[in-house]
């Protein structure tokens, strides 16, 4: 099998001729900058090699060609056009990490530094107006800053929240068709392509850092409070995304067609460590329908399996996205409460794949030793892989600073699984 046969197999929950690994084909399935700058090093040797970032909010590294065939990884991601602060990666320049890895970020990756060395970022790379998002001198990735004013509650108008929502252009389409013939026909691995404006009320994505000025219900805590507050108001705002998303998903089977096997639609958080934080009801309610409209459209119209993101402890609620058309799951947080590998494969394994879940990140990966970290992948693999249905990813992103050694042990591990020979 080639790589993208052996994805195919996977999603279909039948058993390959060896493990499914992904590293860096979606947002939450990548790896830090540093932590790439070190493992390429470790493997490909110090060659000055600048690795460029592929994702700038959470600085997220680009696994190049070359390493990721050095990794014997099975899957490539398809970006929208534009990244999380609203440009386009190209006309790459260096810029310094925390620990002094040099790295290439866009040409619109404009900032300002604080006299404590905080990074401010901004919006389309405008520094002429208030920063969207910052980075801690010591820090390895953006927060989002909540510089604009409280929502006017007396006021509140479901435009405000809608406005990031359009209709793809067709340069837009052109952009996503010619990214997956390109793959599709140069290479052999399976395609993963993120679709712009279809996750709900993903935290992450309410402050809008790629907008200069918007509106509405934009800071955080505001967002969730309103979720109970104001109902009516939220279910109006995905009411009109929801009609957006659809028109683009019919644009986009037809531009982009079955070239592709996966397609991220929803990075939106259900959970916490210990439990939901919103009761079930409240997701079968304000979520879930929307969420379902958009994944029934997808598979009246493609051959796509569809991918859905959520941390935390959400056991109680994964029947919920079975019905509500998610055929992956991620990043399966193992260390969540009720979230454990056995239980979760033996209830769940037959009807969702498990992409993820395959080492802690909280507390094995970065603070393990390589032979603790050893033994949980292969446990996790030993659990999840048995009949398909699981691609091997650590639990959401590895981060920068991760101690190579426990990397190398993962991937060790990984091959070992896979009985491919590595010299690390």
């Amino acid at each position: 099998m080639n790589a993208r046969e052996r994805l195919i197999q996977t999603i279909h929950h039948k058993e390959p001729d060896r493990l499914v690994v992904d590293f860096g084909a979606g947002g939450q399935t990548g790896m830090g900058a540093c932590a790439v700058h070190n493992l390429r090093n470790a493997l490909l040797g110090n060659t000055g090699y600048r690795v460029k970032i592929s994702e700038p909010y959470q600085m997220l590294g680009e696994l190049d060609e070359e390493l990721r065939k050095n990794l014997h990884l099975d899957a490539v991601g398809i970006n929208p056009p534009r990244n999380m602060f609203g440009f386009r990666n190209e006309s790459w320049k260096p810029f310094t990490m925390p620990d002094g890895t040099v790295v290439d970020v866009p040409g619109d990756f404009n900032f300002t530094c604080d006299t404590d060395g905080t990074v401010y970022m901004y919006a389309e790379g405008d520094t002429s107006v208030n920063p969207r998002a910052k980075m801690s001198a010591k820090g390895y990735f953006f927060d989002a800053l909540e510089t604009l004013p409280p929502a006017d509650y007396d006021h509140l108008n479901p435009a405000d929240n809608t406005e990031e929502f359009s209709v793809l252009t067709p340069e837009d389409l052109e952009y996503f068709a010619t990214q997956a013939s390109t793959y599709y026909r140069e290479s052999e691995y399976g395609i993963y392509m993120t679709l712009p404006g279809m996750a709900f009320g993903d935290i992450a994505l309410v402050p809008a850092p790629w907008m200069k000025h918007p509106k509405g219900i934009r800071g955080v805590e505001e967002w969730y409070l309103a979720t109970l507050a104001y109902p009516g108001y939220i279910k109006q705002v995905f009411e009109k995304q929801c009609e957006i998303a659809l028109k683009n998903v019919e644009l986009l089977a037809k531009a982009v067609g079955d070239k592709i096997q996966v397609v991220f639609a929803s990075g939106t958080d259900f959970g916490t460590q210990n439990g939901l934080f919103l009761s079930a009801a409240t997701y079968r309610d304000l979520y879930k329908p929307y969420q379902k409209a958009v994944n029934d459209k997808i598979h009246a119209l493609t051959s796509w399996k569809v991918f859905i993101h959520s941390c935390g402890a959400i056991h109680e609620i994964i029947p919920d996205f079975i019905e509500a058309g998610f055929d992956i799951l991620n990043p399966v947080q193992i260390s969540a409460k009720g979230m454990d590998p056995s239980w979760l494969k033996k209830e769940f394994g037959n009807d969702i794949v498990f992409w993820g879940g395959g080492v802690d990140t909280q507390k094995t990966l970065p603070f393990g030793t390589p032979e603790e970290v050893y033994r949980e992948v292969r446990r996790n693999i030993d659990i999840f892989s048995p009949g398909g249905g699981f691609v091997f990813n650590s639990v959401h992103n590895i981060q920068s600073n991760v101690p190579l050694g426990n990397i190398l042990a993962m991937f060790r591990a990984v091959n070992d699984a896979r009985n491919i020979y590595s010299t690390f």
